[in-house]
């Protein structure tokens, strides 16, 4: 199966265009320029969960590495933008929330959750789609400009009966069937769902019943319902000694159930989120605006790309950074990899190996769609923390530390 991300390279000149518009949609404050260094020419995607912080807890070092990238006045003095794959949270929330944990002024317009660059798929937008997460879920979707929505818990209401593993939940009585529910015409998943027997359940109903989860086919429809998904990282880092599950394992039971119940794969219309190329198509589209926002008149030619897991933000960035090799529809010509010790790697971690029974070393965690390429899991550059990487992208830019 070809890989999405190769996939969208091929898309990458309609993309890039709309990535460019979608980024002057969000607006945002003017940023003021400040002190006498020279417009910057690179730009850093920072990660958050592992980076950042650990679950509520600021890292120490993520501190001191924005003193100094912050000017005298407070502003930074590079582009910066926060790339995460959480996505059930709004825009707005997190930037406020960042904000607060790290002592500055963060815009919405700053942050990408994994599902941001959804706002492109305008032709689904207005489809009556079946809606998976948590949070702020129908806000976020609403923002992407998805205008038609049933979540699991609506449809769960619709069609009591259809919901049988919590003993308790089930119907007491028989409920008389419905004919009047319309049809539902895809599927979004934006994060994980709290009750996940629920909602794999409910979700596999809608594919297999072609929308209409109320009654039977006798084949399931092939190819089936548009599914739109974002975050397909296996595991992530919290307060836990352990990583704990991210939307990638509940994307991994929904792909085995469906495999299971049809013999056939399912197909994704669309991943968002790290490691795919559209996500940093749209970081881009969004460096680039920033720095028109502050009067920066340098293309921005280097990328920096900072995090703490190999099978997402390394894979992500080395992609993105072969992809600009060959095509180069904006001002970019390169993304470097960065990888922390703070967050799900360890610097002790067996390299990756490709999934084969009996293998040894660590296996690959990355989605089945963005296939084992070993090449792709090496940064460039492995740190200890981000302190040490803004020094290192500093001196390579040759700006005072």
């Amino acid at each position: 199966m070809a890989a999405l991300g190769e996939a969208a390279a091929r898309w990458a000149p309609a993309l890039w265009r709309r990535a460019v518009r979608a980024a002057s949609w969000l607006g945002g404050r003017r940023f003021a320029s400040g002190g006498t260094q020279s417009p910057p020419t690179f730009g850093l995607l920072l990660d958050i969960d592992g980076v950042l912080v650990r679950g509520h807890q600021v890292i120490p070092a993520a501190q001191e590495a924005f003193r100094q990238l912050l000017d005298p006045q407070g502003q930074l003095r590079v582009p910066v933008v926060f790339v995460t794959n959480a996505g059930n949270i709004s825009q707005c929330s997190k930037a406020e929330e960042l904000s607060d944990q790290l002592g500055f002024q963060v815009e919405p317009d700053q942050v990408i959750l994994s599902h941001s660059p959804m706002k492109l798929f305008s032709q689904h937008h207005n489809r009556r789609m079946l809606v998976s997460g948590q949070g702020p879920l129908v806000e976020n979707a609403r923002a992407l400009g998805f205008k038609h929505l049933v979540t699991v818990d609506e449809l769960r209401a619709a069609f009591p009966v259809l919901d049988m593993v919590d003993l308790q939940r089930r119907p007491k009585t028989t409920l008389l069937p419905r004919n009047d529910f319309p049809a539902i015409e895809g599927v979004l998943l934006l994060g994980e769902p709290v009750r996940w027997e629920t909602s794999l359940q409910l979700i596999t109903d809608v594919l297999l019943s072609d929308g209409n989860p109320g009654t039977g086919l006798a084949t399931a429809p092939y190819p089936h319902l548009p599914v739109l998904a974002s975050n397909t990282d296996l595991l992530w880092m919290a307060e836990a000694k352990m990583p704990r599950f991210g939307h990638g394992t509940f994307l991994l039971c929904l792909e085995a159930i469906y495999r299971k119940l049809t013999g056939r794969e399912l197909c994704y219309t669309g991943l968002t989120g790290k490691p795919s190329l559209l996500t940093y198509r749209y970081a881009e589209g969004l460096l680039a605006q920033q720095a028109a926002q502050r009067g920066w008149a340098a293309p921005i030619r280097s990328l920096y790309a900072v995090g703490d897991n190999p099978m997402s933000d390394v894979y992500g960035a080395n992609l993105f950074h072969q992809h600009l090799q060959t095509q180069q529809e904006g001002a970019a010509r390169s993304c470097v990899s960065i990888l922390v010790c703070t967050g799900v790697y360890g610097p002790q971690a067996p390299s990756p190996t490709a999934p084969a029974p009996g293998s040894e070393g660590s296996p690959f965690h990355g989605h089945r769609d963005f296939g084992f390429r070993p090449e792709l899991l090496q940064a460039a550059h492995v740190v200890s923390d981000l302190q040490e990487a803004v020094r290192l992208v500093l001196c390579k830019e040759g700006w005072t530390v």
